[in-house]
């Protein structure tokens, strides 16, 4: 990608130095810390986490704060950051069906086992602004910090859904793992190459700019695709995370991490091979991203359109079109190396067009 390149050196570094102080803002107030980040800016953090391909709160508040909370600049300091850490090992597959549920819907269901678990959301918000947030009191936090705790006193564990509708057939088989098949490629360290299988557009997708995916999503919703999904779960929680070390011959857990999964199912007809059930659409992202999942699943399914003999040219149905311009880093990269100088390329342009003006004139006075 496109990065910066240096100029005057004197002119760079005073603009650095203005960079610091328009970061700190006002010194009469107190400046933000990294733990007030990671508290009450909690969804940027998550976000900034996923995209930055990167789980780590500290570091993640630490880009915000530098970035003064352009959330694509802190995911790109994370990333670059990424780059310098070495690979110590590769943790087991993450089992989602022993997630720590904080919350846990479902919109094909109203029945569930377990049942459905609102937890924190702006779902349920009236969305006019708040103006008791700008005098809210110690004590009023307080209090609603010991409720939270009490509602989160007795974990909640719940099978999934889609397992339930898979023992009566009705689901298309989780895909299984070939044996001797070798691992999916690592988008961190390889270059997207086509054409792409699901592991790979699954890596691409979970990185991807959460606007984009949006916007995709959004266009499938409008008719820009053949599907017509439901949510059969979306659940938020802590998973273990567990590591298999060799010298004792199994698995221990190291630590947990917050996710968020969307299952979506979509109903297919079926064919002269496969009998008619639903089909899947998936999106799993580090922390509480409900809105980033749900757009990642609705992707999900929209690319699998060739599997399924559907139209494979609409917006997000096409995979080199979505894969090639999701990642906001190279994205945002490409597009600011507009404001670096071009003094040479655009002289050159200037000096063909007065030549040709010049003779279009003349033409024109004959």
């Amino acid at each position: 990608m496109y990065v910066a390149v240096k100029g005057g050196e004197r002119a760079i570094e005073a603009s650095r130095e203005l960079l610091a102080q328009a970061r700190r803002g006002d010194s009469a107030q107190p400046e933000l810390s990294i733990e007030q980040i990671k508290q009450q800016l909690r969804l940027a953090v998550d976000r900034v986490m996923c995209e930055g391909a990167l789980y780590d709160e500290d570091l993640a508040a630490l880009a915000i704060k530098q970035a003064r909370g352009d959330l694509i600049e802190a995911i790109f300091l994370l990333r670059a950051y990424r780059t310098t850490l070495p690979r110590l090992s590769d943790s087991e597959p993450l089992d989602t069906g022993r997630m720590r549920l904080e919350r846990r819907i479902s919109s094909a269901f109203k029945d569930l086992p377990g049942g459905q678990l609102l937890g924190p959301s702006f779902d349920y918000t009236q969305r006019l602004l708040d103006f008791g947030l700008m005098r809210e009191s110690s004590s009023h936090m307080e209090t609603q910090a010991s409720q939270s705790a009490a509602a989160r006193a007795e974990p909640l564990h719940a099978p999934r859904v889609t397992d339930l509708l898979s023992r009566e057939g009705l689901l298309e088989a989780a895909e299984p793992e070939a044996p001797g098949a070798p691992p999916p490629p690592d988008l961190t360290r390889e270059p997207l190459l086509f054409p792409a299988d699901r592991a790979t557009r699954m890596q691409n997708l979970a990185r991807g700019d959460e606007g984009f995916l949006l916007a995709l999503a959004y266009s499938t919703q409008r008719g820009y695709a053949t599907t017509h999904p439901f949510a059969a779960e979306l659940r938020y929680g802590a998973v273990p995370v567990e590591m298999h070390i060799e010298e004792l011959g199994f698995a221990v857990e190291i630590g947990e991490v917050e996710l968020t999964e969307c299952q979506l199912i979509n109903e297919f007809h079926g064919s002269a091979d496969t009998a008619p059930q639903f089909t899947r659409g998936y999106g799993l992202a580090f922390g509480h991203a409900e809105r980033k999942a749900l757009a990642m699943a609705l992707v999900d399914r929209s690319l699998r359109a060739e599997e399924f003999g559907e139209d494979s040219e609409l917006p997000a149905n096409n995979v080199e079109f979505v894969l090639s311009h999701s990642d906001n880093v190279e994205a945002s990269g490409f597009l600011q190396h507009l404001k670096l100088p071009h003094y040479v390329d655009f002289q050159t342009n200037l000096e063909l067009l007065r030549r040709l003006r010049g003779e279009w004139d003349k033409e024109q006075a004959k």
